[in-house]
Formats: structure tokens, sequence, C-alpha cells
């Protein structure tokens, strides 16, 4: 126990003394307001930054992210076919989905799948 803890500490001791010693012998350069500045190819950098973003690919974006997590949870639900009774894996893995099949058609019947207005 005391070993691993004095192994961790004095990784991390080393680890920070290279990290230290690192950056006082890099080199150093002085920042030039041109470099400091993005670069947006094709937009005039002079404008504000402050567009107006479109709630469609928001929606999108948000609607993306809902069936990930979706996928992310099915899959162990085919894992869990072997662990678990039949029945009861069909009713949570069927309510699971019909719920998602229900938003869906929410969202498609609210048009916010639809592109063009």
């Amino acid at each position: 126990m005391i070993i691993t803890t004095i192994t961790v500490l004095m990784a991390t001791l080393i680890s920070t003394g290279l990290m230290l010693l690192c950056s006082i012998i890099s080199k150093k350069t002085k920042s030039n307001r041109e470099k400091m500045t993005p670069f947006e190819c094709g937009f005039d950098p002079k404008k504000s930054a402050r567009i107006p973003f479109s709630m469609q690919f928001f929606m999108i974006a948000i609607i993306f992210l809902i069936f990930d997590v979706e996928i992310i949870i099915i899959l162990p639900a085919i894992k869990m076919i072997q662990m678990s009774k039949m029945k009861t894996w069909f009713m949570t893995t069927s309510t699971f989905i019909i719920i998602l099949i229900i938003g869906l058609y929410h969202e498609w019947k609210n048009g916010i799948l639809e592109w063009m207005n």
C-alpha cells in the first residue's frame, strides 16, 4: 500500500517537474495579432461573430443526440436476451422503442423534420 502511494507520488512529481522544465526551456515567441486571430476561410473576420443560428439545425442536432443515445441503450439490450426472461426483455425493449416512435411521430407531425417551410 505504501509502496504504491510512493510510486504514484513520485510519478506525479517527476511528470510535473518535466512539464515545468519543458515550459521553461521551450522557445518563447512574441504574439502577433494576426497570428492570434482565428482563420475563417471565406468569411469576413471584421463582421460580428453572432449570426443567427438556424433553429432547424439545432432541432436536427437534438434529434440526432436522442437517437444516438437510443442506440447506446438498445445495443446492450441485445446482449441481455441471454441473461433475462424473454417476456420481461421484450416488454421493456418494446416499451422503449414505442416511446421513441411516438416521439418521432410527434416531431414529424410538428414539421421539425421538414427542411422547407
